[in-house]
């Protein structure tokens, strides 16, 4: 987007400015709009879970800032002429339901014929403008808490690959990778929540590193404390990757990146691998984060675990 001119309106209170979760426009003293878009192609075969996963996907960025998903609409690109209706049939339910799960409204939505199956949603929701969550709000003294495992992007690889089962990752992994962030949302909200982004495509570390930039602080990583999917680190050091991870890899390098922990090249790529429906990063006062630990627990977030911290300093990143 480098050269193009941005109609400046004081109303857009996030835009593309801090590489934010979505799009927040004031439209009174009360309301602002949240306006997010995202699709994929699939990271399974079955139809039904790619429907949930990249419906839970998209809705996640709502969550992300502070808001309540309220209309969806459906975008679809399919080969019609290569695949079955009834597969997209399963596709549109499986995100249906996790549009009401969401508590919001599918209205519609727009489709093409491609050569490969794509689907996600755009989703609107609503936040008041004086509670929105934005990634550029953490502080020194907070700590880091993540709510899902990494190593969604190796598994679904290794799946295709034939070294992975997906009944597998269907009893271990789906049903948290399908999962909505928005109780661990509205847990998050009782406390003094800082900032909040989900991990998706460019991995954990190039996360954390837009937390760091945009909100101006470093951040340490206790790497002993990431939780990771069953099977994740087993794929990686049977040769299995993504194919994000090199590009990940160069965006964390553009930042400064110290390493103190010495890790196996496995162990490093899971902080690269890219997550599709990935967990929230929530940055909140040291003294509220196990008590809010213990509550994400209690409603069954069961891997959510705090990673790290945010201190003074350059921004960058410290792996511990």
């Amino acid at each position: 987007m480098r050269g193009l001119d941005f109609r400046r309106d004081d109303n857009l209170l996030v835009g593309v400015e801090t590489s934010d979760d979505a799009a927040v426009y004031r439209i009174s003293d009360d309301v602002a709009m949240i306006n997010t878009v995202d699709f994929i192609t699939p990271p399974v075969d079955d139809p039904y879970w790619f429907g949930q996963i990249a419906a839970a996907n998209s809705i996640s960025d709502i969550y992300s800032m502070g808001g309540r998903p309220l209309t969806a609409l459906n975008l679809v690109m399919y080969p019609t002429k290569d695949l079955d209706m009834g597969i997209l049939r399963e596709i549109l339910r499986g995100g249906m339901d996790k549009v009401s799960e969401a508590g919001a409204c599918l209205a519609g939505g727009h489709s093409v014929d491609d050569n490969e199956p794509k689907y996600g949603l755009c989703v609107n929701g609503v936040v008041h403008p004086d509670r929105i969550i934005t990634n550029a709000g953490a502080k020194p003294g907070d700590a880091l808490l993540l709510t899902k495992p990494l190593g969604s992007g190796v598994l679904f690889n290794a799946v295709r690959a034939g070294k992975f089962t997906m009944a597998e990752l269907e009893k271990t992994s789906l049903p948290i990778i399908a999962s909505l962030n928005g109780t661990a949302m509205n847990k998050a909200l009782q406390h003094d929540l800082h900032a909040c982004t989900d991990v998706t495509g460019f991995g954990l570390l190039g996360h954390l590193l837009e937390v760091s930039d945009a909100s101006g602080v470093h951040v340490v990583v206790d790497y002993s404390q990431l939780p990771f999917y069953p099977g994740a680190y087993e794929m990686y050091e049977k040769g299995q990757t993504t194919g994000s991870n090199k590009a990940n890899r160069a965006l964390a390098a553009r930042y400064s990146l110290v390493q103190q922990r010495t890790l196996t090249t496995s162990r490093e790529e899971l902080l690269y691998d890219p997550q599709t429906s990935g967990g929230l990063l929530l940055s909140l006062p040291k003294d509220q984060a196990k008590r809010l630990l213990a509550e994400l627990h209690a409603a069954g977030i069961d891997f959510a675990s705090i990673i790290g911290e945010i201190v003074e300093g350059a921004v960058g990143l410290t792996v511990q």
